[in-house]
């Protein structure tokens, strides 16, 4: 990977009128968005919304057919040797090798992130993440929640400037979920790492993004902080608002200026 440092930034991830199709589908339909230094977004929405596809495109896994795609200030087109060393993704859908231990697993991601001193780093998370009871175990034995923690340990191996999770705590009890997401608080507080979280879990969002996209057919259906889509929709929680926007039943105005209507 390229050892040219890379800029302070404005922005670590500047999306711009980014288009994907499949077929006659429009799976992302013109969608802008920016995420900062330090800050969270949360990428909403329902099935088919985009989100996977949106994801799929920032990592590189996924070709736009148009738009632009800025990370730390470079072109991942032209840049993504040495943007994979300073971004990182996690998600309890996507398994290690389960024949591998987990320390074997962790070595092998660390060399690929060309990790300096990866004993001593997957140590280091050993101890954060509570690992160490289960370093040598085949990662096909493990638990959800032990699968979970193996997996964020990953997406950090190499320190991250940009963070990008899908469903982070999915299928994990209260108890897990709550510990994965002081976890993801106490990184973002620590490194000024930007974290782009896609999730169906409204609570989760709520508490820790910064700012929210709601994405419906490919397209931003309504953005803002969490606060401000809950004054607007007039709402007490993210997923009242959540279920207006992808059941168009609109904003507390709107709603109110089609019950005034004879």
């Amino acid at each position: 990977m390229s050892a040219l440092p890379l800029p302070t930034v404005d922005l670590a991830l500047d999306v711009r009128d980014l288009v994907k199709c499949f077929g006659a589908v429009r799976a992302v339909d013109g969608l802008s968005f920016a995420l900062a230094p330090g800050r969270t977004l949360g990428l909403l929405g329902g099935n088919g919304a985009g989100k996977t596809t949106t994801i799929g495109m920032i990592m590189g896994l996924v070709r736009p057919d148009g738009g632009t795609i800025r990370i730390l200030g470079r072109d991942p087109e032209r840049e993504r040797s040495a943007l994979l060393a300073e971004m990182n993704f996690e998600s309890p859908y996507v398994d290690m090798p389960h024949r591998l231990t987990v320390r074997q697993n962790l070595t092998v991601f660390a060399r690929l992130y060309e990790v300096e001193r990866p004993r001593e780093r997957i140590a280091e998370l050993a101890r954060d993440f509570a690992l160490e009871p289960f370093l040598d175990r085949r990662s096909g034995a493990l638990s959800a929640g032990q699968k979970t923690r193996v997996a964020l340990a990953k997406a950090l191996l190499n320190r991250p400037r940009l963070l990008l999770l899908d469903e982070p705590t999915a299928s994990l009890d209260p108890d897990t979920a709550d510990w994965i997401r002081s976890r993801l608080e106490d990184y973002r507080r620590e490194t000024g790492a930007a974290l782009l979280i896609a999730s169906h879990n409204m609570a989760e969002v709520e508490r820790l993004c910064d700012d929210v996209v709601i994405l419906s057919s490919g397209r931003i259906a309504a953005e803002g902080t969490p606060a401000e889509l809950m004054r607007r929709f007039g709402r007490d929680g993210l997923e009242e608002v959540f279920l207006d926007v992808v059941r168009g039943r609109g904003t507390a105005d709107e709603r109110a200026e089609k019950e005034a209507r004879p």
